[in-house]
């Protein structure tokens, strides 16, 4: 069945402004000391009481830890095969869906493996042997691990934001279902990482702006490729109009 192409949705300044607005929120926040603040809710000299809690480790952490992957691999085959919601999505849209959440994931872990801040376990003050280092310090080791900036498990609901863009333009409805969605999933996992002590709350935040501003670029661009294709096509022949008589 060939679906009709919907109407091409510009990028709205709201969208423009959320995402600057949220920058600069974030920046506030490192800057505000709260991170610290919020791990020694949970964590104390003797570290993190529920690193290893059934819960936070097992059910939110170790038993779904491949579930994102799996989830993107369907979208891969909804690109040819679609099923669900993901038919009503023209072919360049579906497409652009699994390409934003592969970005997504990709981008988080390539921070990650580059990144020299430690998690608050590692810390001196709840029994580890590390500084504390902002993580706008790059390259400036604080004497742990490193690696744990930002927040990867975070990750794994926050890339699937593509989804908004992606049915923003024909079914906003469905839009704002997939926005709610990776929001609930990316805050939940986050925050049962803090709980362990894994992660800072910017961590998380950092992600989610990070997912978020992959899938807008990702969506512009392929916004753009469909408007410049659509310029190419030929203008539609209109049937059933009434023939004029041509002139003595």
């Amino acid at each position: 069945m060939t679906l009709p192409q919907p109407a091409l949705q510009p990028t709205p300044p709201s969208l423009v402004l959320w995402t600057a607005g949220g920058f600069l929120l974030l920046g506030a926040w490192d800057f505000s000391g709260l991170d610290l603040a919020m791990a020694h809710w949970f964590g104390s000299a003797r570290g993190f009481a529920l690193t290893n809690h059934w819960l936070w480790r097992g059910a939110l952490h170790d038993d779904i830890r491949w579930l994102p992957w799996l989830i993107e691999l369907a979208l891969l085959a909804a690109v040819f095969k679609p099923f669900g919601d993901l038919q009503q999505l023209p072919m360049p849209r579906r497409t652009q869906l699994a390409l934003t959440t592969l970005l997504a994931l990709l981008v988080i872990s390539n921070i990650k493996l580059h990144s020299r801040s430690s998690c608050p376990w590692d810390l001196q003050s709840f029994g580890g042997a590390a500084s504390y280092v902002s993580h706008w310090a790059w390259g400036i080791g604080d004497g742990g691990s490193g690696g744990c900036f930002p927040a990867g498990h975070a990750s794994a609901g926050f890339a699937f934001l593509g989804g908004f863009f992606a049915f923003r333009h024909g079914l906003p409805r469905t839009a704002r279902r997939w926005l709610a969605g990776a929001l609930l999933a990316g805050f939940v996992l986050g925050f049962a990482q803090q709980v362990r002590g894994a992660h800072y709350m910017s961590h998380t935040l950092w992600t989610a702006w990070f997912c978020w501003t992959v899938a807008a670029m990702v969506d512009l661009a392929v916004s753009q490729l469909i408007a410049r294709k659509a310029s190419f096509l030929p203008a539609p022949v209109l049937s059933g109009l009434p023939r004029q008589a041509p002139s003595e």
